[in-house]
């Protein structure tokens, strides 16, 4: 598992990663992303802010970087700071296939990527992936899972995956969706030639979306590296649009209301790696603030108030718009 190499960091933030979902293409559902990234979205403009972004993810302790074959130019983004940096040989590099970027590097697009979970996709976003990447590539997962996904089906498909994981590549998922802990409870059915197939789950959990809290856990009891995406809830959880809870309790800490959203994740004991989505140096350096953020009994439960029902928290989700 090349998250064993994040075992024996003792730094306090070895257990955030980067996700480059915000910063891998012009266009993404963030909340106050026209603030972030102004106006001035090239590709080159994004390259430099993505290597800006690992460089000082890495000089503060930050071990695990993610990307997809959807977020643009993540991976070659991703793929051209390793090539810069071959003195980074203690880091963990996960992508995700499923979803093929369809925008053309426009904000306006009228889709902007498209998911397909069959065997033929996985194929030919591998070869791609790996051609970016090369053996760099420690973990691949399957994007946005849900109940009714193919992928969870797919006899071929699976041994295809089991083949990639006993030639050294880490399989895991993500999910996605109202139902994301059915998903998980039935990827950890998926087993091939009596093993179990997948090693890592990736799930959108936040102070607003806690459902999948049982079942990360029963994941965490069956071995998975659990990682946790959207921990700010595409901006619903910062600056502007905090809740006034979130508000009181930063206040009381003396931290953002960003610290305080990821701190409620890390103190979950399932927990291994949290994301953090940041698009500016800025934001992130406020996000790295969430491990010495200590909460007490009162803040907890006034944060506890903030959870909607999934399917409420969804639909807003839905409806937020690409920019």
């Amino acid at each position: 598992m090349p998250f064993a190499r994040l075992a024996t960091a003792t730094t306090p933030t070895c257990h955030i990663g980067l996700g480059l979902a915000a910063v891998g293409r012009p266009g993404y559902i963030n909340l106050g992303r026209d603030h972030d990234l102004g106006e001035d979205r090239s590709v080159e403009t994004l390259r430099t802010r993505t290597h800006d972004l690992l460089d000082a993810a890495y000089a503060q302790g930050v071990r695990y970087y993610d990307a997809a074959r959807s977020y643009g130019l993540s991976e070659e983004f991703l793929a051209d700071w390793l090539s810069t940096r071959p003195d980074v040989d203690d880091v963990v590099i996960g992508s995700k296939w499923g979803y093929t970027y369809t925008a053309d590097w426009s904000t306006d697009a009228e889709r902007h990527e498209v998911k397909d979970h069959s065997l033929a996709a996985y194929e030919r976003q591998r070869a791609e992936s790996v051609e970016l990447l090369g053996d760099r590539l420690d973990l691949y997962q399957i994007h946005s899972v849900t109940p009714d996904s193919p992928a969870l089906t797919d006899k071929e498909l699976h041994a295809r995956l089991a083949e990639a994981a006993a030639a050294g590549l880490t399989v895991g998922f993500s999910t996605s969706g109202p139902a994301q802990a059915d998903a998980i409870r039935a990827a950890l059915e998926v087993t091939v030639d009596g093993e179990p197939l997948f090693r890592t789950v990736q799930s959108t959990y936040n102070a607003l979306e806690t459902s999948a809290a049982p079942a990360l856990a029963e994941a965490r009891d069956a071995g998975l590296t659990v990682i946790v995406k959207e921990g700010m809830a595409n901006g619903r959880l910062a600056g502007e649009n905090a809740p006034s809870a979130l508000v009181s309790v930063a206040e009381e800490t003396t931290l953002g209301c960003d610290a305080v959203a990821l701190a409620l994740i890390l103190r979950q004991p399932w927990a291994g790696v949290v994301l953090s989505g940041a698009a500016t140096v800025s934001q992130l350096a406020s996000n790295l603030h969430a491990p010495v953020v200590d909460l007490d009994e009162d803040q907890l439960a006034l944060l506890a108030t903030l959870a909607e029902e999934p399917r409420v928290y969804w639909e807003r989700r839905g409806q937020l718009p690409w920019h």
